[in-house]
């Protein structure tokens, strides 16, 4: 019975874990880029509760007796499923068709990717650089941050579905600039260590980022100028787990109730 104390209490722990999880679901459910988040769970150490494998007559049995201690929360991945593509008529949000992630350089100089291309421009001495919300820079496939001289007129600027930046000549024909949205890519996208503003790191677990304009072997990600990704939870699907949840909480208390309620009946006997 102390045992269904621990089992009970393992459950309700790893339940609200995947409540946590859930929620943060919902939160993000309007988070241009935010992918889903599942809960994995795994079984606790076995117990075996006889010994002998064999029958009075020496004969193995069949089965082993053993029985579980409870379980425990394995990890909480992210799925990235292809979200929607929301337009949303400004020119510089962009949507990623595909596997890749965009660049970014963050406060601390280092190099983060992110899904959510609600980017902006800013206006400094150098001239205009594409931008997060936050200030962070976005960086091309150099890996140095996408940066247009003084003098240049924003509303000019095109992209193409490659991420190539475009601006007219003298005779207002579009000319490619040598300047090109950086894509990257990870051979394990559920070992990226998640961050706040939406921003992902690699890690060993994720393996080193994969330029899509230098590695052939990937298939290229489009880029939808004036679209931004919505996140890919899926509302019902959501609120049935948050069911699920609920009712395996709920399960897991009535079985520590039971135990204790038999501990106290074992407790009140008499000799």
């Amino acid at each position: 019975m102390m045992r269904a104390l621990w089992t009970g209490a393992s459950g309700m722990t790893s339940q609200q874990t995947n409540l946590d999880t859930i929620s943060n679901n919902f939160a993000n459910i309007n988070t241009a880029g935010y992918k889903k988040e599942e809960t994995q769970f795994s079984s606790l150490l076995y117990q075996k509760i006889q010994t002998k494998t064999t029958d009075a007559q020496g004969n193995p049995k069949p089965v082993v007796a053993q029985v579980g201690s409870g379980v425990r929360t394995n990890g909480i991945v992210s799925i990235f499923k292809q979200g929607p593509l929301n337009e949303t008529q400004n020119d510089w949000d962009f949507a990623i068709e595909g596997n890749g992630f965009f660049m970014i350089q963050d406060a601390d100089g280092e190099t983060a990717y992110t899904r959510n291309g609600s980017f902006q421009l800013a206006i400094g001495s150098d001239g205009l650089t594409l931008a997060t919300a936050d200030g962070c820079r976005v960086l091309d496939t150099k890996g140095k941050p996408i940066t247009f001289a003084n003098g240049t007129d924003a509303s000019k600027i095109k992209v193409d579905e490659f991420g190539n930046f475009m601006y007219p000549d003298n005779n207002d024909v579009l000319q490619k600039l040598d300047m090109q949205i950086g894509l990257a890519q990870f051979n394990n996208t559920s070992g990226l260590e998640k961050a706040g503003q939406s921003l992902y790191y690699a890690t060993e677990a994720s393996g080193e980022a994969r330029l899509e304009a230098d590695d052939t072997n990937l298939k290229a990600s489009k880029v939808h100028s004036g679209y931004l990704e919505g996140s890919n939870v899926d509302t019902a699907n959501e609120i049935v787990n948050l069911i699920v949840a609920q009712r395996a909480y709920e399960m897991n208390s009535k079985t520590i109730t039971a135990a204790d309620e038999m501990l106290q009946q074992a407790n009140n006997l008499r000799g």
